[in-house]
C-alpha cells in the first residue's frame, strides 16, 4: 500500500483526501477525508480575478490540510505523495499566480491548474472504479447501475461530462456550476444573494437558457444518450447532487455512507428543486443537512442537475461520494508518488 493525499481546490470547497492506494488494483482505504468551503471563485465570474479574502480563506485551509498531512506522515522529497489540483476558478483569473504562490509556499508543491477534460477525466476514475471493478467475494453486495456511464460532476464554476464503461471515451467541461449560476443571475452587483433569496420566474428562466445552452455544446462533443439506443447509468457527483440526495433521503444529519450509491429519481429531483425554489434563504438554511456554504448556491446547482436529467431522459441518478478526490489519489501512486 501507498500512502498518498490528494486536494481538490473547485471553485465553492476545497477537499482533501489522505489515502492508503494498493499500486496494483487501485483499491482505496481512507484515513482522511475533509471539505472546507472557501468559495475561491467569488466574484470572479464578474471581475476575471481572484479576491484577496477568498485567497486567504483558501490558504487558511491549506495551512488546516498541511498539518493533517504532516500529522499522517505523508511521503514528501522529491517525489511527493501528495498531488493538489486545481479546477474552474483559478483556471478562469487573470491573478492565479498569486494562488499558485500561495499554495507552493504553505504545502511544498506546485498546484496544478488542470483543464477541464483533465478534470472530467480524473472525476470520471474516482466516480467509476467501484462501479467497474469485478466483486472481491461471491458475496459482496450489488452496486448500483451498470456501464456505459455518464458521469456528471456538478461543481462550483463548472459542470463535467464524461461518457465511458471502463475507460473514459468522450469528455467535455462547460461553465455552468452553482456559484457561477447564482452570482450571474440570481446575485445583486455585491455577488450578494438579496434576501429572501427565492427567485424570479425571470431568473429561473435565465439560469434554465444558460444550462441548455451549454448543454448544446457539452453534445457537440459528447452524446448525452446512446447513438446506438439504450440508455446510460448516470452518476452524479459534488455537492449540489450530494446534497440534494440527502434531502431526498429524508436525512436528518449528514451521512456520507447513506448518500454514497444512494438511486434517486428524477421525479425526486424535481420535487426537491421545486422546493428549493420557492424557499427563502432562511428556508433553505433550515433543512438539516444543508451546509451553510450551500444554502445561497444549491437552488442553481439542483436545477443543473434537472436539467441534465431531462435532457439526458434519465429517469434516476446514482449518487456517488467517490468523485476526483479519489481519481488525484490513485494517479499519483501511478505516477509513482507515495510510500
Amino acid at each position: 500500500m501507498k500512502r498518498v493525499a490528494a486536494i481538490d481546490c473547485g471553485t465553492n470547497s476545497i477537499r482533501l483526501l489522505v489515502a492508503d492506494v494498493d499500486p496494483a488494483t487501485g483499491a482505496l482505504h481512507e484515513l482522511d477525508r475533509r471539505m472546507t468551503i472557501v468559495r475561491l471563485g467569488q466574484d470572479v465570474d464578474r471581475t476575471g480575478r481572484l479576491a484577496p479574502e477568498a485567497l486567504e480563506r483558501t490558504f487558511a485551509a491549506c495551512r488546516e490540510y498541511a498539518q493533517v498531512i504532516k500529522d499522517h506522515q505523508v511521503p514528501g522529497g522529491d517525489r511527493p505523495a501528495l498531488r493538489f489540483v486545481a479546477t474552474s476558478a483559478s483556471r478562469d483569473a487573470s491573478n492565479r499566480e498569486d494562488f499558485v504562490r500561495g499554495v507552493r509556499e504553505i504545502l511544498g508543491v506546485e498546484p496544478e491548474v488542470i483543464t477541464g477534460d483533465e478534470e472530467a477525466a480524473l472525476s470520471f476514475i474516482g466516480a467509476t472504479r467501484e462501479l467497474t471493478a469485478p466483486a472481491t467475494t461471491p458475496s459482496a453486495p450489488a452496486v448500483a447501475g451498470a456501464g456505459p456511464y455518464l458521469v456528471v460532476d456538478i461543481g462550483g464554476g463548472s459542470t463535467e461530462f464524461v461518457v465511458g464503461d471502463h475507460e473514459v471515451q468522450a469528455a467535455r467541461s462547460v461553465n455552468v456550476g452553482c456559484v457561477r449560476m447564482t452570482e450571474r443571475h440570481l446575485a445583486d452587483a455585491t455577488g450578494t444573494v438579496p434576501e429572501p433569496g427565492t427567485p424570479t420566474p425571470a431568473q429561473i428562466a435565465a439560469i434554465r437558457a444558460d444550462i441548455e445552452s451549454a448543454l448544446d455544446t457539452v453534445e457537440q462533443t459528447v452524446p448525452l444518450r446512446p447513438a446506438t439506443g439504450g440508455s446510460y447509468t448516470l452518476v452524479g457527483l459534488a455537492g449540489s447532487v450530494t446534497t440534494v440526495a440527502a434531502i431526498a433521503l429524508d436525512l436528518t444529519e449528514y451521512d456520507s455512507e447513506a448518500i454514497h450509491h444512494a438511486v434517486i429519481p428524477l421525479t425526486r429531483v424535481r420535487e426537491i428543486t421545486d422546493r428549493l425554489l420557492h424557499s427563502t434563504h432562511a428556508q433553505r438554511a433550515a433543512i438539516p443537512v444543508m451546509h451553510p456554504g450551500r444554502v445561497d448556491v444549491i437552488t442553481a446547482g439542483a436545477l443543473v442537475l434537472l436539467s441534465i436529467m431531462e435532457r439526458t431522459g434519465a429517469t434516476e441518478v446514482v449518487v456517488s461520494e467517490h468523485d476526483i478526490l479519489d481519481g488525484i489519489a490513485q494517479s499519483r501512486v501511478a505516477a509513482g508518488g507515495g510510500g
